[in-house]
C-alpha cells in the first residue's frame, strides 16, 4: 500500500471515529459525510475504503469480525490498535501546534478579485456574506441545541471553531463591501476589465 495513502486528510478522521467505537467502513463513510462540508467533500466510498485498507495494512487498525444487517452483505468491523491510537495522538498534536497556511477556493478567488471590477466584486461579496449569514444562523442554532441537550462542549468544539471562523469571515466581507462601495479601496482602472454588469 503506497505511503501516500496514509497522508490522506481522512486518516485522522477515520482513526478518531474508531477511537469513539468500532465500526465498518460503511458506518465510517456515513459519519464522515454527516460531519460537515469539509469532510463530506473528500469522503467518498472509494476513498474511505482505500484509507481503511491502508490503515489496516499499516497495523493502525485491525479487523474485529464481520457483521450482517438484514439482507445486506457481511461487513468487516474494524477496531483501533494501540499503534493507531498513538498515531492519532501524534497527528492531532502536530496539527494543533502547526498553524499551517491552508489554501481554499475562496482564497484563490479573492486573489483575483480585481477581475470582477468594483460593482461585480461588491455584488459577489455581498451575496457570499448573505449566504454565510444564513449558514451562521443555522449552525449557531444547531450548536446551541446540542449544548442545551447536555452534549459536552469538548464534543462539539470543532463546530464552535468553524462558527467563529465563519463569523470573522462574514464581518470581513461586510467591511470590504463597505470599502468598495464607499470608494476607499483603491481600484486601478487599467488592471481590471469591466464586468457584463458594468458594460451594460
Amino acid at each position: 500500500m503506497p505511503r501516500r495513502a496514509l497522508d490522506h486528510p481522512l486518516v485522522p478522521d477515520v482513526l478518531g471515529l474508531l477511537l469513539e467505537g468500532d465500526a465498518h467502513p460503511h458506518q465510517l463513510l456515513a459519519a464522515l459525510q454527516a460531519g460537515g462540508e469539509a469532510r463530506a467533500s473528500v469522503a467518498h466510498r472509494g476513498t474511505v475504503y482505500n484509507t481503511v485498507t491502508a490503515l489496516a495494512a499499516a497495523g493502525l487498525i485491525a479487523p474485529l469480525g464481520r457483521e450482517r444487517e438484514g439482507n445486506r452483505p457481511e461487513r468487516t468491523v474494524y477496531t483501533l490498535t494501540p499503534e493507531g491510537r498513538a498515531e492519532l495522538v501524534r497527528r492531532i498534536d502536530a496539527q494543533i501546534r502547526d498553524p499551517r497556511r491552508e489554501f481554499s477556493r475562496f482564497l484563490g478567488a479573492v486573489a483575483h478579485l480585481g477581475a470582477l471590477g468594483p460593482r461585480g466584486a461588491a455584488s459577489a461579496l455581498t451575496e457570499r456574506a448573505a449566504r454565510l449569514e444564513a449558514r451562521i444562523d443555522e449552525d449557531g442554532k444547531r450548536l446551541a441545541a446540542a449544548l442545551a441537550q447536555g452534549v459536552p462542549r469538548l464534543f462539539v468544539i470543532e463546530a464552535e471553531y468553524a462558527l467563529t471562523l465563519a463569523r470573522a469571515e462574514h464581518d470581513w466581507l461586510r467591511g470590504l463591501v463597505e470599502e468598495i462601495s464607499g470608494g476607499t479601496l483603491a481600484w486601478p482602472a487599467p488592471a481590471t476589465a469591466p464586468t457584463p454588469e458594468e458594460s451594460a
